[in-house]
């Protein structure tokens, strides 16, 4: 798939690759860019297991304590929108390690909040500069060899995932050892020894566009508008991830519920499950590597289809049952990955000069799909249970095979 005619450049470049720094991604660089974009993203998922626990210790009503969910998402949104795009126009070490340093002291904020204004300031600002995980992605992407490029996309995203699938997990564990104020900390501290490594470890890379912050962020918006690549994998991406959502929303209504009455550390646990589907990530870089990203795209929109007949199995709660669940669910998560990979893959290669307003596009896409599975769900739920969950989400993976199914058949128009 290539993109329509090339239009009028939005920057002073062309599409061509830069040129990479001396010295190579080495394999201990590129790990410690996984790991912090997972501890990055970490801090927007804490509270979700622990609003109870966060609502009785500071006398919170339950609405107020759901708040903190929300604002995350929203101050998430937020950095995607205005402070990603930014790794296009800064030096991009300073830039993720200033936004890592920030990140650290406004957990400390959340951590140390005697009232709600300011456990949701700290989490909104938390949320805002928890970005340095979209930032840390194309600048891997940059560092790499065009030829490892996947594999290397594919073992950040690996770390971002399991950041995501593990923090319910984390702060289920530390919470009853310390209080739910512990996990907070602890992913302070972890922040700003990342912050100090990534200042030390890499090497200083700036791509220079030749426009001003306002521009540049029309020229974010522009990007929508001028590459079609980018649209087709925003759809697949929000798609993909609306799928993703619908399944973990509804999951804890499922297993609290009288098919299987577990206790919320147990659903926690869950998370261990889901970070084996996030393995995909990188399977599915290094057959974009070679030139297999359509395919697997296509093979990831089929297992998504399957997966929803498996957890459909798994609502009536027995052994045969839990098995049914689990396999499905490791399978959607490897599916989903792998489609966000492929997906990342192609849309870097669509404008190497303009890679940080590219993932911005792409990632404010993907999570609003996320916002609205979840938003689906709730409704969903409350109509027919998990059958009905079941139905929104096989719909949804029908979309995917159907987006994906049409962008093959489509002829492509050559770049002149």
């Amino acid at each position: 798939m290539t993109s329509a005619a090339q239009p009028a450049p939005l920057t002073r470049t062309a599409s061509a690759e830069p040129p990479p720094p001396a010295s190579r991604l080495g394999r201990g660089t590129l790990l410690l860019m996984s790991v912090a974009a997972g501890l990055s993203v970490a801090g927007n998922y804490f509270a979700q297991p622990l609003l109870d626990v966060i609502g009785r210790d500071l006398h919170l009503s339950p609405g107020t304590a759901a708040l903190v969910v929300t604002v995350a998402q929203t101050g998430y949104g937020l950095g995607l929108l205005l402070l990603v795009p930014l790794g296009d126009l800064l030096e991009r070490r300073r830039l993720t390690v200033t936004l890592c340093a920030l990140t650290a002291a406004f957990l400390a904020v959340t951590a140390s909040a005697p009232n709600a204004a300011l456990l949701l300031a700290g989490t909104a600002l938390t949320g805002l500069t928890s970005v340095a995980a979209q930032v840390v992605t194309p600048y891997a992407a940059t560092l790499s060899a065009p030829a490892e490029r996947g594999r290397t996309v594919g073992t950040v995203m690996t770390g971002l995932l399991l950041g995501i699938l593990l923090a319910r997990t984390a702060a289920g564990l530390l919470t009853g050892l310390g209080g739910w104020r512990t996990v907070y900390w602890a992913n302070a501290a972890l922040m700003l020894l990342i912050a100090l490594l990534l200042r030390l470890r890499l090497p200083a890379l700036r791509t220079t566009v030749g426009l001003r912050y306002p521009a540049l962020l029309r020229s974010t918006l522009a990007l929508f508008a001028n590459e079609p690549v980018l649209r087709r994998r925003a759809l697949l991406g929000a798609l993909t991830f609306a799928g993703f959502s619908v399944l973990w929303t509804a999951l804890a209504f499922l297993l609290s519920g009288p098919a299987y009455g577990w206790q919320e550390s147990a659903i926690g646990l869950l998370g261990l499950v889901g970070a084996a589907g996030s393995l995909a990530a990188t399977a599915g870089g290094r057959l974009a590597d070679r030139g297999l990203a359509h395919h697997v795209t296509g093979a990831g929109a089929l297992l998504l289809l399957a997966s929803w007949g498996l957890l459909a199995a798994g609502g009536t709660g027995g052994a045969w049952s839990l098995a049914a669940l689990l396999t499905g669910i490791i399978i959607l998560d490897l599916a989903a990955h792998a489609i966000h990979v492929s997906n990342q893959n192609l849309v870097y290669a669509i404008r190497p000069d303009a890679r940080n307003r590219l993932n911005s596009a792409y990632m404010t896409s993907y999570f609003t799909g996320g916002a609205a599975g979840s938003a689906l769900t709730s409704a969903v739920w409350g109509l027919g249970r998990w059958g009905a969950v079941c139905a929104l989400g096989a719909a949804l993976a029908a979309a995917v095979t159907a987006v994906w199914a049409v962008d093959r058949l489509r002829p492509p128009t050559p770049r002149p």
